[in-house]
């Protein structure tokens, strides 16, 4: 992918979602990694969403180096370069305290499946990943927030697209994609199937999760080798039509 168009999905995408009400200020960020050319476009840390720009967006190499921008990266870098690290189909994240996915994430809960909306989006419950260590808080925070999904992935054997989300304990939501504009798209759901979450334990303690054979159908008739309802507003479309 050229530079350029790159950096024109990042920055629309960034600029995504303040628009879908998932962050205050500037509390959130979005990337994609180019691997073929071993680079990533990420917001800058600190940065307004109405001022970002293809000029001022941060390039960096797969080791954090900044090779582009004139202003530091996310201070969450490192945890988009441990998930891209790991998750080798992953190709753009989404980072965000939006509302609702943010208090399961407070209260470290994760976000079960209750209905279809989830299911047709993520094959199962979307984890609340472990706590980090005293140690792991005061060293390289980022990069162990990152390394806490991937663990928490690598040892209940969830595959990342599956389940293309994350809660960070006391922290907030992590979803990933295949682009840009899957990944926003996935943390828009995510917002409102949790939503829907906190709204029914308030109403009642212990809901029942949906049964398992009706998450099968609804998961896959939209992802894998059979799934046949296929016409979704994923991508670009869902903002430019």
């Amino acid at each position: 992918m050229e530079l350029q168009v790159l950096k024109k999905l990042v920055v629309d995408g960034n600029k995504e979602l303040p628009k879908q009400n998932l962050v205050k200020y500037s509390w959130g960020n979005v990337s994609q990694i180019d691997r073929q050319n071993s680079v990533i476009v990420i917001k800058p840390v600190g940065m307004p969403y109405d001022e970002l720009t293809c000029g001022n967006v941060s390039v960096v190499n797969l080791q954090g180096k900044v090779l582009e921008g004139p202003f530091k990266p996310s201070v969450d870098l490192d945890i988009h370069r441990a998930l891209y690290e790991h998750f080798p189909e992953v190709n753009a994240i989404v980072h965000t305290h939006s509302t609702y996915a943010t208090i399961m994430a407070q209260l470290r809960r994760p976000i079960e499946c209750y209905g279809t909306t989830h299911a047709d989006y993520f094959n199962g419950t979307v984890p609340c990943v472990g706590e980090l260590t005293e140690e792991q808080v005061a060293g390289a925070y980022e990069w162990h927030t990152g390394m806490a999904i991937v663990r928490y992935f690598q040892e209940h054997n969830l595959q990342p697209s599956d389940v293309p989300a994350a809660l960070s304990p006391f922290h907030g939501v992590f979803t990933w994609g295949s682009d840009v504009w899957d990944a926003v798209h996935k943390a828009v759901v995510l917002e409102e199937i949790a939503k829907m979450a906190v709204f029914m334990h308030a109403l009642q303690p212990n809901p029942e999760q949906l049964p398992g054979y009706v998450l099968d159908r609804h998961y896959h008739r939209k992802h894998g080798a059979n799934a046949y309802f296929t016409n979704d507003d994923y991508g670009a479309g869902m903002v430019t039509r």
